[in-house]
């Protein structure tokens, strides 16, 4: 990223270019990205082309004012805090899904983070309702948030029998603060499986492809939208239905009869400008008919 598109990127989050790349640096951002870019799978539904590389990821979340998912929202704020001096690290994880299932390798994109006060820290932009803060990384105790309360704990084996292996740590080659995969819990439930070894964005590539074209993607089965607000609180519109919760727990939602409703609540309560409603594709009809 050169000087101008920090800049751009930071005017988006409606931050200052912190003077030190330190814990409370990475704290606000950290919230203001939660707070501002939404969560959002609408390129799957509009026909966009998603592209795991660093310049086409900033031209759609800072250039067009749009959102991602877990590959380009944490992709890109990889790139930003990269440019402003963290030490910034790619975990590949895989999700836990009903059962306790885990799903497809490369299934979820987040952030080993390291700053000058020492501090490393899981940092996930990407994941929907999660932490609003990132999660000290060697901590094996609670660590509340406003998100709820989450636990990092190292991970037994897999459905196979397999433990993950040792991981690096820090990404620079030397020797890791952790051994093995990790699962991080929110609410005493496990989120995802994380490896620890470094990975490179375009590792994702295979990820993304899958979750953005397989009729079995939860991604291509519906539509979502979807920010944390100022108050704690969420806003989530999920095709016609636009649903606020608010910190305390307590929840409207509402359905929307018209097309340009719709396109108003994507501009006014997410800012983004949709020239049309998104649709879901069936994409499982697509794959009977060839």
């Amino acid at each position: 990223m050169n000087s101008a598109q920090i800049d751009a990127y930071l005017r988006r989050l409606g931050a200052a270019r912190p003077a030190r790349p330190t814990a409370e640096a990475l704290r606000e951002l950290h919230l203001l990205h939660l707070r501002t870019i939404p969560f959002e799978n609408l390129s799957i539904h509009l026909g966009e082309e998603i592209v795991l590389e660093e310049k086409r990821l900033l031209d759609k979340v800072v250039g067009a004012g749009r959102g991602g998912f877990c590959y380009e929202l944490n992709g890109a704020f990889a790139a930003l805090l990269t440019a402003l001096g963290f030490g910034v690290t790619s975990l590949a994880g895989r999700v836990y899904g009903d059962e306790g299932r885990l799903g497809i390798p490369y299934d979820h994109l987040a952030l080993l983070v390291r700053t000058v006060d020492g501090g490393e820290w899981l940092a996930d932009v990407g994941f929907g309702a999660h932490s609003h803060y990132p999660l000290a990384f060697a901590e094996r105790g609670d660590q509340p948030d406003p998100g709820g309360t989450f636990r990092v704990t190292a991970a037994g084996p897999d459905t196979a029998g397999v433990r993950g292996a040792a991981g690096v740590g820090g990404g620079d080659g030397g020797e890791g603060t952790v051994a093995g995969d990790i699962d991080v819990l929110r609410d005493g439930r496990p989120q995802y499986r994380l490896e620890v070894r470094p990975r490179v964005l375009g590792d994702f590539t295979a990820g993304a492809w899958w979750h953005s074209t397989s009729p079995s993607s939860h991604f291509t089965q519906s539509l979502v939208c979807s920010r944390i607000t100022e108050d704690g609180g969420r806003i989530t519109l999920s095709g016609r239905t636009f649903k606020v919760s608010a910190a305390d727990g307590s929840r409207e939602e509402r359905e929307l009869e018209r097309d340009e409703e719709v396109l108003a609540v994507y501009r006014e309560r997410f800012g983004i400008e949709l020239d049309r409603v998104p649709t879901v594709r069936n994409l499982r009809n697509a794959d009977r008919n060839g």
